[in-house]
Parts: C-alpha cells; structure tokens; sequence
C-alpha cells in the first residue's frame, strides 16, 4: 500500500477545482443499469467507490469504460446474473443499492453485506424495511440479503434521516409498479443529484416537501448524458485547509447554496470567504475563534465535515465541543491527533432524549463509544507516523500533517483514494509538500 511523506507549516495558496461528488457519482453509476442503452455519465471522481462499483457492474456482465476528461459510460445490456461476489460487496458500501435494477432485470438480488468506512454500523435495517414496504421478500443470512419479487407502490416513511436509504428507496421505486410515497426523506444535495438523473432516464420523481418524495414507477428508461454535482466534501476540505494553515485558496465551482451551515460556521470563528460567480475564496484573515458544532442531516452542518472541522478548531483561541449525532463511533482519529499534540478530550454529553437526538440506532450504541470532543485551542502539533482508517480522518490526518512541525508519515492511504481524486496531488498544487511513497 502506498503512503505519503509530508512536510508541515506550509500556508495553502492558489485554485483549485472540484470533482464530482463521492456521495453521487457511484449510485448514478448504479442507475444506469434501468437503462437497455448506454448512458454517459460527466464529471465523475476516479476514486475507490466509483472503481470498485464498475468492477462490480463488470462482475454482472455490463460494462464501464472510463474515457477522458472525467467521461464514463456504462452498459447495462449485457447483464447476466443477480448477484455478484463476497470481495466485491465487502470493498463497497453499495450492494443494497442494486437491488432496484436487479429486481426489474431479474425478479431477484442477492447481495453481500455492504463494507465501506470502519466509522460505526450503517443502519440497513431502514433499507430492509423499505423494500419489504414495496412488497419485496427478504431473505437474510449472516453474508448476504436475497430479495426477491415484483414491487409495488406504498407509502413508506423512515424512523430517522438516512441519506443511503432514501437514495436505495428511490432507486428501487422508480420502476415499482404504481406510486410511491417516501416521508422522512433526506434532503441532501446528492439525493436531489439523484433525483434528477433517475429522471433524465425517464423515471417520474418529485420532491414535493422538503422531506417528502413521490415516485411514479415507470416500465421503461432509456439512455442518458449527465453530469455530477461538484463535491461539497472537498470543499470543505480546501476551505479548513486554507484557514488552518493561514493561506488564501479559491475553490472554484463551490456552491454556496448546499454549503449555507459551513459558511455560517466560518463567519461565525472570524475566518474570511469571499462568493463569487464561480466559486469561493477561503482567506485567513486574523485570530480564528472556537466555536461549538453539532452535526445534523442537512441543511445542517454534515457528519463529513466533523473530522476536518476539528482540525481547524485546534488551530482556533478558546475551548469548543463537537457533537457527532449521525454516527456513533467516528472519533477513531481523535488519538492520532491528541500524540500529534492536539488538546482533545473525548466524552459522552447528558442527553435527555437520545433516541430523538442521535441518528444512529441507539442499540448499535457501546460504552466504548464517544458521541463529543472537547478541543482547547490554539495548540502547536508536531509531526507523527501514524496510520489511516477512514475517508473523513485520513483527510483530516492530511490537513493535521499540513499545519504540523516536522515531517509526518501516513500509512493506508487507500482510504483517502475512496474517497478523493488525487487528493494528494491538488493540495500540493497549493504549495503543500506531500510525497507518495508506492510500496513495492
């Protein structure tokens, strides 16, 4: 596995722009697969879940090819079978959003338990439930889901925001028979992306609440050319990175509108953004003060963003709390960070009403987990060997690195290829001094 050198007290400065969202382009990969002829899709992000979905879609019999300039095309018509492979499903966090097409092809899906990021368990119970709402059987083992049968239109609402289950639901309605009605939907950004794109290829789909989504099942689709929304992901990630290391970097095609919590947060610590037509500036502009954080689905301030932000807190004057109520275990960084230098102390806050508070199944919750971090600001961090286990807290063990003294060495940075393109290579066209070292 490769790892990266990194040398630390750089400010980040200059342009950079986006990839297509990693919370998107996979699933209108997956889509595609309704469609009897090739659909094109435009500005994906060549990362871990997006390869490991085209070997899958390869594994059924269709096919991917990756052209230039962030250009793939996928090809469904040569589908053979309704399941694929125990490796594949454990690489990807994807294998229940397969069964809409697979059911519509084949009148079965039978899939491995989903891997992805080691950050707590992702409720897949709320997907079960939904497809046996539409009618579908469930058959589940200790390794793999079998589904099976002709869905049908319901009206189904999910006990807590899921960002996944709605996006899985969505999928598998479009081609339902009758209408479907999903309430407590999510409301992110990249569902909306998906909404749009399983409409391109002729799906009937409209948000008609914020939280409520109506589907009319359709029979046929047909191909498509879309384009991926920008990733407000790796926004994030270059505006904490140019506030924290004191640098001035413009992210062109950031889009405010699905970043409104993040922008507050940031005028709220004193850091300095200027909007523009095409993007945002991110500016150092003075003392940056702490500020507490909880994160919440959308609009709020996102789970994805809590690594990052912590980051920017230990470089921030005073003490701050960051409250994590999507996951309920994504602290796993914390200790890296604390050997690095940082003053972070991990606990569990009063909370009269958990079950409505935190996102997570509180059953899945264990004495060993951590909901809250209390960071003490500002503190000087020191250069460490250490390894990555996560998208989020690789990025954020990145940015640590970046604004660190001395050299750092970072192992596993498979993790952050899942999850972002070329990370490595965009910051250093910042100024930053990163080298990946590639293990023989």
């Amino acid at each position: 596995m490769d790892r990266f050198t990194i040398k630390g007290g750089i400010p980040l400065k200059g342009e950079v722009g986006l990839c297509g969202a990693k919370n998107s382009g996979f699933k209108l990969m997956i889509a595609s697969l309704y469609s009897q002829k090739p659909c094109v899709i435009r500005n994906f992000s060549k990362i871990g879940d997006v390869l490991t979905t085209a070997e899958i879609i390869n594994e059924l019999g269709g096919k991917v090819e990756f052209g230039e300039n962030h250009i793939l095309e996928v090809s469904s018509q040569g589908l053979t079978k309704p399941e694929f492979s125990q490796k594949s499903g454990k690489l990807s966090r994807a294998s229940t959003y397969f069964v809409g097409p697979l059911l519509y092809r084949f009148g079965k899906a039978v899939l491995p338990i989903p891997g992805g990021c080691k950050i707590g368990r992702r409720p897949l119970d709320r997907h079960i439930e939904g497809f046996k709402a539409l009618g579908a059987e469930v058959k589940v083992t200790a390794d793999v889901y079998e589904i099976s049968g002709r869905l049908k239109g319901g009206q189904f609402k999910f006990s807590k925001n899921t960002h996944g289950g709605t996006d899985v639901l969505l999928i598998a309605a479009a081609a339902a028979e009758g209408e479907t009605v999903l309430e407590n939907a999510a409301a992110e950004p990249e569902v909306d992306d998906l909404i749009a794109f399983l409409n391109s290829i002729g799906a009937k789909i409209k948000r008609v609440e914020p939280r409520t989504i109506i589907v009319q099942g359709v029979k046929e689709f047909h191909e498509t050319s879309y384009t991926v929304m920008p990733d407000r992901n790796e926004a994030v990630t270059f505006a904490c990175g140019a506030l924290a290391t004191k640098g001035d970097v413009f992210v062109k095609q950031a889009d405010p509108k699905v970043l409104s919590a993040f922008l507050e947060a940031v005028e709220k610590i004193g850091g300095g953004y200027e909007i523009v037509k095409d993007g945002i500036r991110f500016f150092h502009q003075g003392e940056l003060k702490a500020l507490n954080i909880v994160t919440k689905p959308y609009p709020g301030f996102m789970t994805d963003w809590m690594a990052i932000w912590m980051i920017l807190m230990t470089q921030t004057k005073g003490e701050c709390i960051v409250h994590e109520t999507i996951f309920e275990n994504r602290f796993a960084f914390v200790e890296g960070l604390k050997k690095m230098g940082a003053d972070i102390e991990l606990f569990n806050p009063v909370v009269p009403n958990p079950d409505e508070i935190y996102n997570f199944n509180i059953t899945d919750d264990k004495p060993e987990y951590f909901h809250a971090a209390r960071v003490n600001g500002p503190t000087i961090l020191h250069g460490l060997n250490q390894e990555i286990t996560d998208v989020r807290a690789g990025a954020s063990l990145i940015l640590a690195s970046l604004i660190a003294e001395g050299e750092s060495e970072l192992t596993g940075v498979e993790h952050v290829d899942r999850g972002y393109e070329n990370l490595d290579g965009r910051l250093c066209s910042l100024g930053a001094n990163i080298k990946r070292i590639k293990n023989e």
